[in-house]
């Protein structure tokens, strides 16, 4: 997959089915050695009523799919998932 088609995608959370953002717009933090995705970095959301989330860091594991149209993650407040 081109980098360019993976900007495309929604990232979506399984979990509650909440948008957390579009691809193109994050951050991948990878691995300098082996090449590999270790987190997507999802910049601060401001939200409807101007009360926005902060900085999301995915830990690729949390990766379940990556479709034609979404990126399907599967996060909680319990799963270690970091908010800056």
């Amino acid at each position: 997959m081109r980098l360019s088609e993976f900007a495309e995608k929604r990232i979506i959370n399984v979990f509650d089915g909440e948008i957390l953002g579009l691809a193109g717009d994050c951050d991948l933090v990878i691995d300098a050695d082996s090449g590999r995705i270790l987190e997507i970095t999802v910049p601060p959301s401001r939200g409807l009523s101007g009360n926005g989330r902060r900085q999301l860091n995915i830990p690729w594991e949390a990766v379940k799919k990556v479709g034609a149209e979404v990126i399907v993650v599967d996060i909680d407040d319990g799963s270690g998932i970091f908010y800056r």
